[in-house]
């Protein structure tokens, strides 16, 4: 219980896609602790370039760690991302949520990409 009474202080916001076995799997673990938290479908309501921008300051490796490169979308894309300004990327992954790994959880300061219990018990504790 400690876990939900510590997440009441902290918004949480969470990026997902009901398809997504990822996203099933965090959204499960979720609700097993009695984590409150806003939830987003990525492709109908995706972040805006301005929260990728939030998002991307709390990466440690940059674009690559939210970036979904194995996706069949990204290998179809017929412009080379390293040609974009930052600006243009944002504006792109915006418009084009596929582009990016999930789920995506923040509270706004800290982020997971992808479904990690241990990640997500630490940002919650």
């Amino acid at each position: 219980m400690a876990v939900a009474q510590k997440n009441q202080t902290q918004k949480l916001t969470f990026f997902t896609y009901p398809s997504c076995t990822s996203c099933r799997k965090a959204k499960a673990w979720l609700a097993e602790n009695g984590v409150t938290y806003e939830e987003r479908h990525l492709f109908k309501n995706p972040p805006t370039a301005e929260e990728l921008l939030e998002i991307i300051k709390m990466t440690t490796n940059g674009m690559d760690e939210i970036l979904s490169t194995r996706s069949q979308r990204f290998r179809n894309l017929e412009v080379d991302i390293n040609d974009m300004t930052v600006s243009e990327l944002l504006e792109m992954l915006s418009e084009e949520p596929q582009l990016l790994k999930r789920p995506i959880l923040t509270n706004g300061e800290q982020l997971i990409i992808g479904y990690n219990q241990s990640a997500m018990k630490n940002l919650l504790s």
